[in-house]
């Protein structure tokens, strides 16, 4: 009877076990495939390409224009561009009194960002290498995100389920709404990156730098020395003989308008001059006077 009991334990506890194992065994194929559909469906690498360009050309302005024509024409936009012009040296010559010749050497350089559509960019570079002088360096990058892709791809999937489970189960309590919301908006982030990864795909993105010789550029500007606006030598010398005759006699007025004190000097000055004289032949006389009884 024992043995009895025993064995059929032990059938109905293998039986339980492969009925566990089907079970964990159906799961895992469904999440299989559901991969399987998913990584179909993104079977397309995603590569993204970046390329840079330095090269030199024979005039950064022409050759900004031929770009932007050519990025038009194979489908692309400009995202950036910019000109700059650095002066390398400047001189001033004199022309004429009142202008001058002006020499200046500077070096103008380009920079561009364009987006171009992925399939061409082999084919625009080689139309940008035509024309430069010559090319600097030239490189280019490619980026797989297919991962990335595919993991945005499925989390999205993820959230739509849980989204779905929640409604199910939905209430008026506020915990329920907020997982909803953070959900959500985490499947539209997952969207968006995807997206971008599209667009990135699409388009690559190429840098260029470009730049042309030194040019030297002449041209007449106004002198800005005042020195050299000044009279000629003889005329500057009459007009100072002019100008010291006219200060002489203001000097004359300053004095004439001063009489009272210089008479009052005068007098001062002869005063002193009486009591020094009267002073000095007092001593004489004394002196004298000493000099005499000495004698005696």
């Amino acid at each position: 009877m024992k043995r009895n009991i025993i064995a059929i334990a032990i059938v109905l506890t293998i039986f339980g076990c492969q009925k566990s194992n089907e079970k964990y065994a159906s799961s895992e194929a469904i999440v299989a495939n559901e991969l399987r559909v998913l990584t179909d469906s993104t079977s397309t690498a995603k590569i993204i390409k970046t390329a840079d360009m330095r090269f030199r050309v024979k005039d950064v302005q022409n050759t900004k224009e031929q770009l932007s024509k050519t990025i038009k024409v194979e489908g692309g936009t400009v995202a950036e561009f910019s000109i700059e012009s650095t002066i390398q040296e400047t001189d001033k010559v004199k022309q004429s009194t009142d202008s001058l010749k002006e020499i200046t050497s500077y070096r103008t350089q380009g920079y561009l960002v364009a987006k171009v559509p992925s399939e061409k960019l082999d084919e625009f570079t080689n139309t940008i290498a035509k024309m430069a002088v010559f090319v600097d360096n030239q490189s280019m990058k490619m980026d797989d995100q297919s991962i990335a892709y595919l993991s945005n791809k499925l989390k999205a999937q993820n959230r739509v389920d849980a989204i779905e489970k929640i409604n199910k189960v939905a209430s008026k309590k506020s915990a329920n709404v907020e997982s909803s919301l953070y959900i959500k908006d985490d499947y539209v982030d997952k969207r968006i990156e995807n997206m971008q990864i599209d667009n990135r795909v699409k388009f690559s993105t190429i840098t260029l730098n470009f730049y042309q010789d030194n040019t030297v550029k002449t041209m007449i500007v106004a002198n800005d020395n005042l020195y050299d606006y000044r009279p000629a030598f003889m005329n500057r010398l009459w007009l100072g003989i002019v100008n010291g005759w006219t200060i002489f006699k203001e000097i004359i007025i300053a004095i004439s308008n001063l009489w009272m004190l210089i008479l009052i000097g005068i007098v001062i000055f002869f005063t002193i001059k009486y009591f020094i004289r009267k002073n000095k032949l007092a001593m004489d006389e004394a002196t004298k006077n000493m000099i005499d009884r000495a004698r005696q």
